[in-house]
């Protein structure tokens, strides 16, 4: 299963990187991709998707640093709370966030088309049944 788990991620790693790379974004770092992704389709605050990814506080702050950098995301200050930093998706990091769906939504609709959309959502259910015990045993 585990092989499974990381040949599955691997694919979508790749097809995501090669989409991005055609459509001028050959410059995100490697977890860019992952963290331009959570941003753009969930409200969680950056702080949560980068534990997600699993990374140190130094490596994310670098991977922040990067992202800015290049142009993916704005950092200011927050008006409301001087000591915090507000960090949002650029038009840059928007189109990319585009890319990254696009790829995804083709691949889902692929394994739809191959295995079925009821096979899909169970392996959805069991995946989602993986990740929630993960986090309840941390």
């Amino acid at each position: 299963m585990t092989a499974l788990l990381r040949g599955a991620g691997a694919v979508f790693a790749a097809e995501i990187r090669r989409a991005l790379t055609d459509a001028g974004h050959e410059d995100l770092p490697p977890n860019g991709p992952w963290v331009i992704g959570a941003m753009a389709r969930t409200s969680a605050p950056l702080a949560e998707v980068i534990v997600r990814l699993g990374v140190s506080k130094q490596a994310a702050g670098q991977l922040v640093d990067s992202l800015v950098a290049r142009g993916y995301l704005d950092r200011s200050v927050d008006p409301g709370d001087r000591r915090r930093l507000v960090l949002e998706l650029t038009s840059r990091g928007k189109d990319a966030a585009q890319v990254i769906r696009g790829v995804v939504d083709c691949l889902e609709a692929e394994m739809e088309a191959a295995a079925g959309a009821d096979q899909v959502r169970i392996a959805r259910e069991v995946l989602g049944w993986v990740i929630r015990r993960g986090a309840a045993s941390v």
